[in-house]
């Protein structure tokens, strides 16, 4: 897209509410004045993923990333800048510039996700087209949807489509704007044969996957014709944008009343979750008719701990799927499950009966799990005790991988009630299968004694910035903290002629001042861009707040001021003391504060080149005739001991 325009982006960065947005990703928690939640970069059971809405930022202590709500797209969704700019922009009705469709040329230079993400966004666009305007799409595509009776408004919104009957359609439009075969074939809307190219979902019904921000990573293809040779679905092959296990369908609509409801229904095909919606049931995604992943369930978590399975009457669909619900109780999240009529699906009892009825049967015909276990169990060997015991077992092992151990004791008591067995025996069989699950987790043969439970609900403290004191790089990280905090403030610096007057100036312009006279930067490159940055504004008037760096499009600077916003910020009183900085608070002596960092830092940099010039001078002494290159080696390693001395004086360091 074309380059967004400065004031634009301003609008956007003053209009979004990070919070708002990352909560459609992340299930977030209010915690003092801010927010926090599990992390989306990594699995994690204890939430260390922290939102600040009076700093507009979000800082992730699990993997340390951190940012403002454009880094989190540009982390979470693989989005360019402009990208994730564009993102925001159409959240909050922020008109854009207007923008031409990239041509051929350009998409060549795109990545290749972010060209594989485009031909999706055609496609898209191509079969939606097709089941609304083409002959053959309306009378084929849009009539199968409407005699499943989805409304047109319901249609739009989940962008159904329809792929031409015809080898290659989409193909031939899609080579026509310039997308390149092997793009079309990575993302499998196209199959290659020799020299022939054919559409890989000619004849069906389009059901676009989405991620959670709306990107179309993939379809679903339903064919029409009742040739039993024939597949019913063909799904999107994996590919760089699509992995199937780490997708749940409708997510990207239903993930707002997930987190209001703070419940997830979970059914297994496309239609379910639209006629669901359609219903009025808007918290409701699908595993699009695969077996449910660990992944997708850590995927739901970051909305809700609880998750409601819909099944149909099909006893050994269930039976098969006993193993989805033992994923979700060892992520420790809730599960309920509702099984629906005989022969009814949550696609066809959801159009049968009305939204309140719909509503009300979910509502009471919600089993917890063991109920549920024991009920499709029992049916098939009540009267049989070794298949009683059998079951008892299976039950027990559900409970057994559950990762809270309060959790684990009251359904060990549920159990023993609704079975009639000692409660002993059960926490003993059930401790044998814990110690089972615990040496598989560990990958050893056996454990004698269980490690503890991991906590929950309680965030790790973040450690503070810790100084260390022969690094120029926490030096140079110090310093630029308080530049980043303090550029502007007044400083009254000692005049140079007479040293019982003092000069008005910046803490900005005081650090150039003192690192200019050595010809002195920053070496940490993060570092030196900012300061450079700050130093051009320095040169044209121009003085650039912290929030000016966390809007840059430079993701290292606004990931590296996300970091110092997160930290503490005062100078650790430990470090204050070792290097005998004397301040109550930085403020209450600002030149004593930004003195005692920057001669510090300059101190380090010095010694540096002194032990350069000594090097140097060892190694040009084995050389001949360099009697007059060391002579100047040595008068340059003076003007630098010189300098060290100095500095060290100022410092109360004693040096050799």
């Amino acid at each position: 897209m074309s380059k967004i325009p400065p004031h634009i982006i301003d609008t956007i960065m003053q209009t979004a509410r990070i919070e708002e947005v990352i909560g459609e990703f992340v299930h977030l928690k209010k915690r003092g004045s801010n927010y926090m939640g599990l992390s989306p970069f990594t699995d994690e059971k204890t939430p260390s993923f922290s939102v600040s809405p009076s700093k507009q930022i979000f800082k992730c202590f699990s993997t340390g990333k951190g940012g403002t709500v454009v880094s989190f797209l540009m982390e979470k969704e693989h989005f360019s800048y402009p990208e994730a700019l564009k993102w925001l922009a159409n959240k909050y009705n922020i008109e854009l510039p207007e923008e031409r469709e990239p041509t051929a040329e350009e998409i060549a230079q795109q990545t290749e996700k972010d060209s594989l993400f485009i031909i999706n966004e055609f496609a898209k666009n191509h079969f939606h087209t097709n089941l609304i305007q083409s002959e053959e799409g309306r009378a084929i595509g849009l009539s199968y949807f409407e005699e499943r009776g989805f409304r047109r408004d319901i249609i739009e919104k989940f962008q159904l489509g329809y792929s031409i009957n015809e080898s290659e359609d989409f193909t031939k439009a899609a080579l026509a704007k310039g997308y390149k075969i092997e793009f079309l074939e990575k993302v499998g809307l196209t199959k290659s044969k020799d020299d022939r190219h054919f559409d890989f979902f000619r004849g069906r019904v389009m059901f676009p996957i989405q991620s959670i921000s709306g990107r179309v990573l993939g379809f679903g293809g339903r064919t029409l014709f009742t040739d039993k040779k024939i597949a019913k679905y063909f799904n999107s092959p994996e590919s760089p944008v699509y992995n199937k296990s780490e997708i749940l369908y409708g997510l990207y609509h239903s993930k707002g009343d997930i987190v209001k409801y703070d419940e997830c229904f979970l059914c297994e095909g496309y239609t379910d979750v639209i006629s669901m919606y359609q219903a009025g049931i808007h918290n409701v995604v699908s595993s699009s008719g695969t077996s449910l992943t660990k992944e997708q369930v850590r995927l739901v978590k970051r909305y809700t701990p609880n998750i409601t399975i819909l099944y149909d009457g099909d006893a050994a669909g269930i039976k098969a799927s006993f193993r989805g619900i033992d994923l979700i109780l060892e992520e420790g999240m809730n599960v309920k499950v509702v099984l629906f009529p005989d022969g009814e699906d949550p696609d066809s009892y959801s159009k049968r009966v009305s939204a309140q009825e719909l509503e009300n049967y979910i509502k009471e015909h919600k089993q917890d799990f063991i109920t549920f276990k024991a009920s499709i169990l029992l049916s098939e060997g009540e009267n049989d005790p070794l298949k009683r015991a059998e079951l008892i077992r299976e039950i027990i092992h559900s409970v057994s991988i559950m990762p809270e151990a309060i959790t684990r004791q009251v359904y060990s008591q549920e159990i023993s009630k609704k079975f009639d067995i000692d409660e002993n025996l059960i926490a003993s069989e059930l401790l044998r299968q814990r110690k089972q699950h615990v040496s598989k987790q560990l990958q050893e043969p056996e454990i004698n004694e269980l490690p503890p439970d991991i906590p929950y609900g309680n965030a790790p403290t973040p450690p503070p910035l810790q100084l260390e004191t022969v690094k120029n790089k926490a030096y140079e990280k110090e310093l630029m903290r308080l530049l980043l905090k303090y550029w502007r403030y007044p400083v009254l610096v000692p005049s140079p002629e007479n040293p019982s007057e003092t000069n008005r100036t910046s803490v900005l312009e005081l650090v150039h001042h003192e690192l200019s006279e050595e010809e002195m930067t920053f070496e940490e490159p993060v570092c030196n861009k900012i300061y450079q940055i700050m130093v051009d504004g320095l040169n044209e008037k121009i003085f650039h707040e912290a929030s000016f760096f966390l809007h840059h499009e430079d993701q290292e600077i606004v990931r590296f001021v996300t970091d110092i916003e997160t930290e503490k910020n005062e100078i650790s009183p430990n470090w204050l003391i070792q290097h005998m900085i004397h301040t109550k608070a930085e403020t209450d002596d600002l030149y004593a504060t930004i003195l005692g960092v920057l001669y510090h830092f300059k101190f380090n940099k010095v010694k540096e080149r002194v032990e350069w010039f000594q090097k140097e001078i060892e190694r040009v002494a084995s050389e001949e005739n360099s009697e007059t290159l060391i002579l100047e080696l040595l008068r340059d390693k003076k003007h630098w001991d010189n300098a060290r001395k100095t500095l060290a004086e100022a410092l109360g360091i004693s040096i050799i």
